[in-house]
């Protein structure tokens, strides 16, 4: 896990740590975008310079989406380049959580991704996997909850998930979602996806 509390720290490190402070009304002036998005990708080459290896455990627990970017076709290389990236907004709780299965093998799980807009509440849950010398988790959703008013409307599997859960296991990484991560403290996580954007999340639990 990245230290921050060391007297020399990464610079990027320093803007993201401001931009979750800022995020959770805790400190001044939240950097602007672009400055996030320049701190991520130096945090990304360091980490892959450095060849920083981070546990599962670190990961565990809930996530509130901070900050993202999308993602756009280059025309001239017919390529996929960063999108300008942008600060969730708050009344849009976007939350992400990794639990670990004692049963199963090391490195194996549930992830859930859940969106919640006043009293409607998206879920969707499925199994996951974490390679640590990669720092890769790959998952796929293969359950939906739809709730509103705490009620649930929607509670059953769905078939947007590409394997079932006895199956996932063994499905080869590059068919399956997955993120990338290349920062992870205490306070915050920060990965690429497979389709190229990057993401923080600031911890909850």
């Amino acid at each position: 896990m990245a230290d921050l509390t060391s007297t020399t720290t990464p610079d990027f490190v320093s803007v993201l740590s401001q931009a979750v402070a800022a995020y959770r009304g805790q400190g001044n002036a939240r950097p602007a975008a672009e400055v996030v998005v320049n701190a991520l990708l130096k945090a990304e080459k360091v980490a892959k310079q450095q060849r920083l290896i981070y546990d599962f455990e670190s990961l565990l627990g809930k996530w509130r989406l901070c900050f993202a970017t999308g993602t756009k076709k280059a025309r001239e290389r017919g390529g996929i380049v960063l999108g300008k990236g942008w600060y969730v907004p708050k009344f849009v709780a976007v939350q992400i959580s990794f639990s670990a299965d004692l049963e199963q093998e090391l490195g194996r799980g549930e992830i859930a991704n859940q969106v919640q807009l006043g009293p409607v509440l998206l879920k969707l849950t499925g199994p996951a996997q974490y390679l640590g010398k990669k720092n890769l988790l790959a998952f796929d959703f293969n359950y939906m909850l739809v709730s509103l008013f705490s009620r649930g409307v929607y509670n059953r599997q769905i078939r947007s998930g590409k394997v079932q859960t006895e199956d996932f296991y063994n499905q080869p990484i590059a068919k399956l979602p997955f993120f990338a991560f290349f920062l992870v403290t205490e306070d915050l996580i920060a990965a690429r996806g497979r389709g190229g954007g990057l993401a923080v999340w600031i911890r909850e639990t």
